[in-house]
């Protein structure tokens, strides 16, 4: 019915972009995808990808369309497959079911599919168009898209910080920094990210769970991986009776009685090689890529989160800030050594967002490191 809000491009995908979030947390390391199929102004399937091995979204509208979707449009916020995977090519059941046209937010980086999707449909005559809500798109799969083109997964360095940048006082303290509200959206991050990434330091001088701990229940744990190149971790940590996988990225430099009792404390331990006698923080990331592990949030502490910014490897940062001031030099900050010597070596962000949680302000941007850094020792 032209006029009607199904009736409207826009209106269309972001109602797939929406169907797509209903994956949020379940999908991994496949994207969020979600279809709506549209004919003569009304909605006639929907569907969202659920889980790897179930059908894609467009399988899924497509089924609930059934013979409406003969000469219908197809509103999808990513590229459709056109190969064989767990499911068969999302682009021969378009061109079966007859859809017209296509509209798609963006590309899929992904070798398998990148252009050879759109390709597909042009062939068999179907219109597409690409580009409609692409920030969005882009936005809500970022961790599978940075995946899908370098096999490393998206890193989001969050920290809780003070009003003057302090993440604790001098004497460790730093429960709680930010406020109830903020807490909650932390929690909903870790269950959006397959993984969450800590020093030894912060794991030895704060005992976490680093579980998400939301309402209703995560659908799943992240993986918890602590960089930890001496096997310092107590088998006593309460992350090692947390619901859920503990890994434990150390170096050849590791006691083996150590490796030993943690693995007999239910830890994974993953040796890597060592750099200036910490674990290769490049290494890591490769090793979580070949585990399907499409991004990780780095919660730091300081000395780590210094370590993986200094070699270019954080892609996003968010820091929630309180107002409340700390001082103390002693006092650490959210960004450790190495540091850089002149503004003009700073990471600087792009995409600043801002967003109050209560009193406490969330900014957020996408790191564009303005100079070339030195590869330097990983966190601990």
């Amino acid at each position: 019915m032209p006029g009607s809000p199904a009736g409207d491009d826009a209106w269309c995908m972001d109602l797939a972009l929406a169907l797509a979030r209903r994956g949020e947390g379940t999908t991994d390391p496949n994207p969020m995808v979600g279809a709506v199929v549209v004919r003569d102004g009304r909605i006639a399937g929907l569907g969202f990808h659920e889980r790897p091995g179930a059908p894609h979204a467009e399988a899924v509208a497509l089924a609930a369309a059934g013979p409406l979707a003969q000469g219908a449009t197809l509103y999808v916020n990513l590229e459709p497959c056109d190969h064989y995977g767990r499911t068969p090519p999302c682009t021969q059941a378009i061109v079966r079911s007859g859809i017209r046209r296509v509209v798609a937010a963006i590309e899929d980086p992904d070798p398998r599919v990148r252009g050879r999707g759109f390709a597909a449909l042009r062939a068999a005559g179907i219109q597409v168009e690409v580009g409609l809500r692409a920030d969005e798109a882009r936005e809500l799969n970022e961790p599978f898209l940075k995946y899908a083109a370098t096999g490393r997964p998206f890193v989001l360095l969050k920290a809780a910080v003070s009003l003057d940048g302090r993440i604790a006082t001098s004497t460790g303290s730093s429960r709680w920094i930010t406020g109830r509200l903020a807490r909650a959206a932390v929690h909903r991050l870790r269950a959006r990210y397959p993984a969450i990434m800590v020093g030894a330091g912060t794991a030895l001088a704060d005992d976490p769970e680093l579980t998400a701990r939301t309402e209703p229940p995560a659908p799943r744990q992240p993986l918890r991986v602590v960089v930890d190149s001496r096997a310092r971790l107590p088998i006593s940590a309460r992350m090692l009776r947390a619901p859920g996988t503990t890994v434990v990225a150390t170096t050849p430099l590791a006691p083996p009685e150590r490796v030993r009792a943690l693995e007999e404390a239910g830890a994974e331990v993953l040796t890597l090689p060592s750099s200036a006698g910490r674990v290769d923080l490049p290494a890591l990331l490769d090793a979580l890529g070949r585990r399907g592990i499409t991004g990780v949030l780095l919660e730091g502490g300081s000395t780590l989160n210094g370590a993986m910014l200094a070699q270019g490897l954080v892609d996003k940062v968010m820091f929630f800030v309180a107002p409340m001031l700390i001082g103390g030099q002693r006092a650490p900050g959210a960004i450790g050594d190495p540091g850089v010597r002149e503004l003009s070596e700073a990471a600087r962000l792009t995409g600043v967002r801002w967003q109050a949680y209560g009193a406490d302000l969330c900014i957020s941007g996408y790191v564009a490191p303005a100079g070339a850094k030195g590869a330097l020792g990983g966190g601990d």
